[in-house]
């Protein structure tokens, strides 16, 4: 028993796992197809109306069929009674025989005398006093029939002289059902005999046949107005949503790239227009990218042109500020000065230059990746030991935490540790004085590289700009050492020409958070990081911190360190 419970459950189960997955696709039609919608919705509205419509005319026909032959019936069983009266009284009866034979004749008389199948009553009246008695009698055999008198219409008929009618069910002995039918009686009186009831039952199935045949009719052609007018609402919002699609295909097409794609213009309705429309504003958008491109690409070749023709008379002043500058001793204290800061200046335009050159070439897509399996580590320690005089002039704590074992990958040195370098030096200037911490981790695919500071931080919308040519955020992270904009933008180009990717986090007053991932061998797509972008909570685990003022390790007090990665 518990085994056939549980197939019965596991069929349940499967049989509200299909109903469930059938209603979800339904959903899911429903909300992606305007046509659908539409359709659907247009459908529905139609079987209400037509099912209320519907509703309405067979109540009227129903109504008019049955106080139609109601009037009619009324008519003909008030002739029926005022015949059977005047018969009764014509006649010369005065034993119980004679008036048995009496209302034999007429019964049987009134019977084949209606416009219809009709049956004839004739009982007598409860308390008639008269001495002289005869049975109730009927043109028909079956017991039923009189028992479809009720009390309440005999009570009617006694008390007064009118006619009077109910509404009763006729036994069908072929389909044991009910045959609707009218009930009217009236009171006839017999001489000898007294008062007696005299009843007229009606078979309304022609009526009900007439009314089925007629609402059999009235649900065809509502079936076939419905498959009219969903058939109709489909051509109809296929031709409005055929339109809309194609835009959307086309729009996904240009999005790509594709900026020849246009719409098929047909006629000249509203549709026509907005196809004609769209294709107007993609040729506007294509024009205008084009320009763009044309733009940009004149700007990149004349950024490439002016730093390359920048460095021959750069060199030449370059030659000429070193001899002031070494000759600055024999020179007056201003223009010392003055030959300190052009040397300084100098310095700056030569990294501008450079940078600008590295720029050109990776929007030329010259730039090229000289990539070499290597220890990564090595490379983190380069890049620290680079920052690390800027760090102790900043009053900045650099934390490294590297793994105990080789992190090896297939990486560009230079560009990484130019990356690197880049960070560090943006970190320590915006620290604040406060550590700054140097992660390095890696997985079966990937290698990742965070550089955290705890200084002013940054909002969302300013990580989303910070990797843009020239972007400064407000001045409260105005750089004090100088530098050209363009660290980070190189470092981003860096990044992908290794397949990687270089994202920042930041909150203000909470500090900020860079991430280098690179894969470990070229072709590995990256999927994840090993390392988390958004910082977690210090956890208590060995770690070392590199003291700019000591030039050498220094032992935090999470745990010691391995000296011989650190001797400076």
């Amino acid at each position: 028993m518990t085994e056939r419970w549980r197939a019965l459950l596991r069929a349940l189960l499967r049989i509200r796992v299909r109903s469930v997955s059938r209603l979800r696709h339904l959903v899911r039609a429903w909300r992606g197809s305007l046509q659908v919608r539409v359709v659907t919705s247009t459908l529905i509205g139609g079987i209400v109306a037509v099912g209320l419509v519907g509703m309405y005319l067979s109540d009227r026909i129903r109504d008019g069929l049955f106080e139609e032959r109601l009037a009619q019936v009324l008519e003909e069983s008030a002739r029926s009674s005022a015949q059977a009266q005047g018969n009764i009284d014509a006649a010369v009866v005065s034993t119980a025989p004679q008036v048995d034979e009496l209302f034999d004749e007429l019964v049987r008389a009134l019977a084949v005398g209606g416009s219809g199948e009709r049956e004839v009553i004739l009982r007598r009246s409860p308390g008639e006093t008269a001495t002289l008695r005869v049975n109730d009698v009927s043109s028909s055999n079956d017991p039923t029939i009189r028992r479809l008198i009720s009390e309440e219409l005999r009570e009617a008929v006694r008390t007064d002289d009118a006619q009077h009618w109910q509404s009763v069910g006729i036994p069908d002995a072929q389909d044991a059902g009910l045959r609707p039918g009218l009930m009217i009686g009236s009171l006839v009186t017999v001489p000898a005999a007294g008062q007696y009831e005299l009843y007229f039952l009606y078979d309304l199935s022609g009526e009900q046949a007439t009314l089925a045949f007629v609402q059999r009719v009235m649900g065809l052609a509502a079936i076939g107005l419905i498959a009219l007018l969903g058939g109709m609402t489909f051509v109809v919002a296929r031709q409005t949503v055929h339109p809309v699609r194609s835009a959307a295909r086309v729009a996904e097409r240009l999005a790509d790239g594709h900026l020849a794609e246009r719409m098929t213009v047909r006629g000249v309705d509203e549709m026509a227009t907005l196809a004609a429309s769209f294709n107007e504003m993609a040729e506007s958008l294509q024009d205008q990218i084009q320009r763009m491109e044309e733009l940009s690409h004149l700007q990149r070749r004349f950024v490439s042109d002016v730093s390359h023709e920048l460095r021959t008379p750069l060199t030449t002043i370059r030659m000429a500020a070193e001899v002031i500058h070494a000759s600055r001793d024999g020179l007056d204290p201003a223009a010392a000065r003055s030959a300190e800061l052009l040397t300084t200046q100098l310095d700056r335009f030569e990294e501008l230059l450079a940078d600008l050159l590295e720029i050109s070439r990776f929007d030329a897509g010259a730039a090229m990746l000289d990539a070499e399996s290597l220890d990564v580590r090595d490379v983190v320690t380069g890049a620290v030991e680079q920052a690390a005089l800027l760090a102790q002039r900043r009053q900045v704590w650099l934390r490294v935490d590297l793994p105990e074992q080789a992190t090896i990958a297939d990486i560009d040195p230079r560009r990484v540790e130019r990356v690197l370098r880049n960070l560090l030096v943006n970190a320590i200037e915006h620290a604040e004085g406060r550590p700054v911490e140097v992660r390095l981790g890696a997985d079966e695919r990937a290698v990742a590289i965070t550089v955290r500071d705890h200084g002013v931080g940054m909002t969302p919308e300013e990580a989303v700009h910070v990797f843009d040519r020239f972007w400064r955020a407000d001045p409260a992270r105005a750089r004090t050492t100088g530098g050209t904009g363009l660290g980070l933008a190189i470092s981003v180009e860096d990044a992908h020409l290794h397949g990687g990717r270089l994202e920042a986090w930041g909150r203000p007053a909470a500090g900020a958070c860079f991430r280098l991932t690179v894969p470990r061998r070229a072709g590995i797509t990256l999927v994840g990081s090993p390392l988390p972008l958004e910082p977690e909570p210090e956890a208590d685990e060995p770690s070392v911190s590199y003291s700019p003022h000591l030039g050498r390790p220094h032992l935090d007090p999470a745990g010691v360190p391995e000296l011989e990665h650190w001797e400076v």
